[in-house]
């Protein structure tokens, strides 16, 4: 299951259902778009009966992530498989590293192949990226969180990889935390009105959910802070003008955490860490993947 500080305990266990569902929905789906009918390479060319060894080796360095939703296809796939794993996720892999052995019926192999090396190479990228972020923030107090901008159907396997590459997860959708953007503030004649609003509704349907405002200048933060809020977004803010956010929030409102985003890049997400901030959310490690380059060889017998 994923790990989402803002999910309140109460909701544990739907959820889990929620995101299991999601996981083995999108595994089918993925299996069903690339044989649908059959795989009729293989139908016609190879014997159903014969068997094979598959090797899955890392073509490049990085952080493995995916090694368990591989095994999930490949056991859609054919349950008679026999899987050995040699890194399990978040381990460190490199160029060559061999990171599973698979042997059975050669028709289920191939059926897999392609799709276990989507998920695994989009999902090791991602957290590839992540443990990037997080060794460059790691002498500071600052967590690195991903986004909603994940590739459609594939949000849990996005979040997932963030996870195991070190980082925290941001909500998960539109449910799980009241997330109060621009757009909101600016419909609701602004930040303090849209808060209001927030709180009210949180406490007349007794919800057990996080309120986050997002804030653009430090007028609106000084704003935002007496309304209540748990955490407050502190969107496009220079170096500059978060340190100084930092140190009014903490002098005025010390329980309220901070996050920063916007323009955050690998050469600057340190700087912006040691500025105070609680959490600082990045959209790249999701919407820009990089995938990780894995092979699957076949031994035929």
């Amino acid at each position: 299951m994923l790990s989402n500080r803002y999910i309140p305990d109460s909701m544990t266990h739907k959820l889990s259902d929620f995101y299991a569902g999601c996981r083995s929905r999108a595994v089918i789906l993925a299996l069903e778009e690339d044989r649908y009918t059959g795989d009729i390479t293989t139908i016609a060319t190879i014997s159903p009966e014969q068997q094979g060894h598959a090797v899955i080796r890392a073509k490049a360095s990085g952080t493995l992530a995916g090694a368990g939703v591989a095994e999930e296809v490949f056991r859609a796939c054919d349950p008679g498989l026999t899987l050995g794993f040699s890194c399990r996720d978040g381990e460190a892999v490199e160029t060559g590293t061999t990171i599973l052995d698979v042997s059975g019926n050669i028709a289920s192999l191939l059926m897999a192949e392609r799709t276990v090396l989507n998920f695994m190479q989009r999902m090791s990228g991602i957290a590839t990226r992540t443990a990037a972020y997080v060794s460059r923030v790691a002498h500071t107090g600052a967590a690195i969180l991903d986004t909603r901008k994940t590739a459609p159907g594939l949000r849990y396997f996005d979040k997932e990889a963030v996870r195991i590459g070190g980082g925290k997860n941001h909500r998960f959708g539109l449910f799980d935390m009241i997330l109060i953007k621009d757009n909101h503030i600016d419909a609701s004649g602004g930040v303090a009105n849209a808060l209001g609003n927030a709180v009210a509704y949180r406490e007349r349907n007794g919800l057990d959910v996080q309120i986050e405002t997002e804030v653009r200048s430090l007028a609106e933060l000084a704003e935002a802070l007496p309304c209540g809020p748990d955490i407050v977004l502190l969107d496009n803010f220079s170096v500059e003008l978060l340190q100084q956010a930092v140190a009014y929030a903490r002098s005025c409102a010390p329980a309220v955490r901070l996050e920063a985003s916007g323009n955050v890049g690998i050469h600057n997400v340190a700087a912006i860490a040691e500025t105070g901030v609680d959490y600082i959310s990045i959209g790249e490690l999701t919407h820009s993947v990089t995938a990780l380059d894995l092979s699957m060889t076949i031994a035929f017998v």
